[in-house]
């Protein structure tokens, strides 16, 4: 008779899908000028908005709830050129991750003439405000001074804990306000590590058949600092 223990049972992957939606926005003081800005479309100061946040600030989440409020066309960022300027009369348009020296100034220019000339709106994402580009076209940079720039902070306390609350209940766990406090305390503070921390924490508590608790999500984190690519715990 063999002595090896009994193969693991590895759990189901659901396949947990990240929600974008309005109802699924938690609000804090982090992100509170970015959610009035979002939900005050079409009435913008500016038809060109900036909004510029940290990896993980939430910044897609906002553009999607946008994208979705404004029936916006949403090209990468290599495709803007491509962008049919007769569209923009009817639909605004979101440009998600400018980053630094990745687009082209003078396709950005025209893309921005476009739209003001439509009376749309375009609404621009990055981790940088538009300063930090290294933009050397002078009508570029004119153009970027008058759009409206709103920024989302890093993830306060208690955006973290309404987020990873809220992304255990969409899995159908109850989870304990002292191991919610546990996690904030301890992991990056991006909504992408929370929801990271969360995928590893039910997996690991579906494979163990236990509760998640202290322990185990020190067992997590101690895995994920370590850069352990599974949860061999």
């Amino acid at each position: 008779m063999s002595d090896a223990p009994p193969p693991r049972q590895l759990p189901l992957d659901l396949g947990h899908r990240a929600e974008y939606s309005r109802d699924h926005l938690i609000v804090s003081a982090a992100n509170e000028a970015a959610v009035a800005m979002i939900d005050r479309w079409p009435d913008w100061s500016s038809p060109v908005v900036v909004l510029a946040g940290p990896t993980g600030s939430g910044k897609t989440h906002l553009a999607n709830i946008w994208t979705a409020r404004a029936a916006a066309l949403a090209p990468a960022v290599g495709d803007i050129a491509a962008v049919d300027p007769a569209v923009l009369a009817e639909r605004p348009i979101l440009v998600d991750g400018i980053a630094p020296g990745a687009f082209d100034e003078t396709v950005l220019f025209h893309l921005i003439n476009a739209v003001r000339a439509a009376g749309s709106s375009l609404l621009l994402t990055s981790r940088h405000f538009p300063a930090a580009w290294g933009i050397g076209l002078a009508d570029l940079n004119s153009r970027l001074k008058a759009a409206t720039l709103v920024e989302i902070g890093e993830p306060d306390d208690i955006l973290l804990a309404g987020v990873i609350t809220k992304l255990f209940a969409d899995r159908q766990v109850e989870i304990e306000r002292h191991v919610v406090h546990y996690l904030i305390a301890r992991i990056e503070r991006s909504l992408s590590t929370a929801n990271r921390v969360v995928e590893r924490l039910d997996r690991a508590a579906m494979e163990q058949k236990c509760r998640i608790s202290r322990a185990l999500a020190a067992q997590v984190i101690g895995a994920m600092d370590a850069g352990q690519g599974g949860l061999d715990l």
